[in-house]
């Protein structure tokens, strides 16, 4: 029966639509912008047979040539379709087929709901969830294994925490990955016991889930294209045209391959692989051509070098101010980053920095600095979240002109968080989005999907504005590190589409660029925070095609 829908959602997107020719989409209120938010208003474009536009044009003006098509937008506000900078498509995707925990509010609302889950799906060998976060729940503490076993005590259960960067595993998904009071902690992660003993206490930090990970049955072919559909609908929805995918498995881009041979892939991903060697199995002697007019590309790789402030990962420059003892973890050396980066490099791939902690940052921007000594030119260095940055190492961003990939939304969901892991005197550095830009940095915004809801309008909002959805708090969390509303749009859009070397393909509405664009409720530069936050994407349109609201 799934495969039977599935085959039939999959026909319903592939159906014939009209064939494009020159088109005319007048009656426009449009925003073209460059990287740097530059903004040129237009009322009018043209757009090819290939998706392309070709000319853009002001109130008054008529198109050059013979036009075909006509689509009156009535004056619709329109902007460049959204690139999300920092998500993983293919674990959203799944999330959507496993139990969902992140609006729990409770520890005892969250093991009902997994007992409730574990009665829906007796015939599961495993249940699988995500989204948990003990902060949220204000328990003070990390969940325990016999706390999971009280509810599910016949089968494992793995539940991923809401930054990714730690699971909680019952007593039968311990013993599944044969973790005992005798194994070790693994370099790069952290295996929390009961205690001051050596019994696991069920919660697994960074490269310790590795072995969880590897227990669970992999999911097979026609989930993960499920689960690209579901991912691909998401990102309409909101807007989204173009993602970066970060952590891009052998599996993931075969997946993607599947779609794009079979014509469903209709979202643009640009993949950064998971690992060295994926990433030489993909792109071979570099990254590859960009497939399926411009759908595809793979174009470098994401190393992970600490952990998370939630897991206590995150790798700071001086003890965490509620666990002074604690340092957080290299989940990768800093000779390791020197190794992958300069293979990486060695084949013009680029690189992304999972960097979130203060000492995390200055060890990434070491390694910049002295890979770009051997290997000058533009190499587009991207940091990822660069969270928490010492106000000292802020410069550093503008030395090589590096990419601060960052996730506007982390602030609201994190600053309560932030303040209690590193105190009141070490905040100057945290999601200082208008310091890296003042020192040169290109700031790429992204959501960091399944961690955070995908919701661009939430993001941008949050990056005017220093505040959360309740408005919180009054006057925004030091408030000046607010960016103004045309580096929010183009760091979503533009800037995003050149951090992963696609400008001049899309991401800014320019002459030559597929016609990749978003209707919007409001005018995103004209709109207060609180009404930005509530817009609507009315319609979503890829190469001069409209795939949201399906046609």
């Amino acid at each position: 029966m799934k495969r039977l829908l599935l085959a039939s959602v999959f026909a319903l997107a592939l159906a014939p639509s009209p064939a494009l020719a020159d088109t005319l989409f007048e009656n426009v209120d449009g925003i073209s912008i460059t990287p740097e938010g530059k903004v040129k208003r237009f009322a009018a474009m043209v757009v090819d047979d290939e998706g392309r536009i070709t000319e853009l044009l002001d109130f008054g003006d008529g198109p050059e040539g013979k036009i075909d098509y006509l689509e009156d937008m009535k004056g619709a506000h329109v902007v460049p379709g959204f690139v999300d900078s920092h998500a993983h498509v293919m674990a959203l995707g799944l999330g959507t087929m496993t139990l969902d925990l992140s609006q729990t509010r409770s520890l005892d609302e969250a093991l009902a709901l997994i007992a409730d889950y574990a009665a829906k799906y007796p015939e599961r060998p495993w249940l699988l969830g995500h989204g948990w976060n003990q902060e949220q729940w204000g328990l003070g503490r990390f969940p325990t294994a016999a706390e999971l076993d009280a509810v599910v005590g016949d089968r494992p259960v793995w539940l991923s925490r809401v930054d990714g960067h730690a699971g909680w595993a019952n007593s039968a998904a311990l013993a599944a990955a044969e973790i005992t009071a005798q194994t070790r902690d693994p370099a790069g992660g952290r295996i929390l016991r009961v205690g001051n003993g050596r019994q696991p206490a069920g919660v697994l930090i960074d490269a310790a889930m590795a072995p969880v990970d590897q227990a669970v049955p992999p999911p097979l072919p026609e989930d993960r294209e499920q689960a690209l559909f579901a991912a691909q609908k998401i990102f309409f929805e909101n807007g989204i045209t173009a993602v970066a995918d970060m952590g891009t498995s052998l599996a993931d881009w075969m997946s993607y391959r599947r779609a794009g041979d079979a014509g469903w892939l209709q979202m643009r991903i640009m993949a950064y692989a998971g690992d060295l060697d994926e990433m030489l199995l993909i792109g071979g002697t570099g990254p590859t051509l960009w497939l399926y007019d411009d759908k595809l590309r793979m174009g470098g790789i994401k190393v992970w070098l600490d952990g998370a402030l939630g897991s206590r990962g995150a790798r700071l420059k001086a003890g965490y101010a509620d666990d002074p003892a604690n340092l957080g973890i290299d989940v990768t050396s800093g000779t390791q980053l020197r190794n992958i980066m300069s293979r990486a490099a060695l084949d013009e791939f680029q690189v992304a920095i999972h960097a979130i902690g203060d000492a995390a940052n200055d060890e990434a921007l070491a390694a910049i600095d002295e890979l770009a000594a051997e290997y000058p030119g533009e190499r587009r260095w991207r940091i990822e979240h660069a969270q928490i940055v010492d106000p000292a190492d802020i410069a550093r961003f503008g030395e090589h002109g590096v990419i601060a990939s960052m996730q506007p939304v982390h602030m609201a969901s994190d600053r309560l968080m932030a303040e209690a892991r590193l105190g009141p005197d070490r905040l100057a550095g945290a999601y200082a989005w208008r310091s890296l830009a003042d020192a040169g940095a290109l700031l790429a915004f992204g959501s960091d999907a399944p961690v955070e809801p995908v919701d661009v309008m939430a993001g941008l909002a949050t990056a005017i504005s220093r505040q959360d959805a309740a408005g919180e708090p009054a006057g925004g969390w030091m408030p000046q590190q607010r960016v103004t509303r045309e580096q929010a749009l183009a760091a979503y859009t533009a800037a995003g589409a050149f951090a992963g070397y696609a400008e001049g393909r899309f991401g800014s509405l320019q002459v030559g660029e597929r016609a990749d664009f978003v209707v919007l409720e409001n005018d995103p530069l004209l709109t207060s925070p609180e009404e930005l936050r509530n817009t609507r994407v009315l319609q979503t349109w890829v190469a001069g095609r409209r795939v949201f609201p399906a046609q």
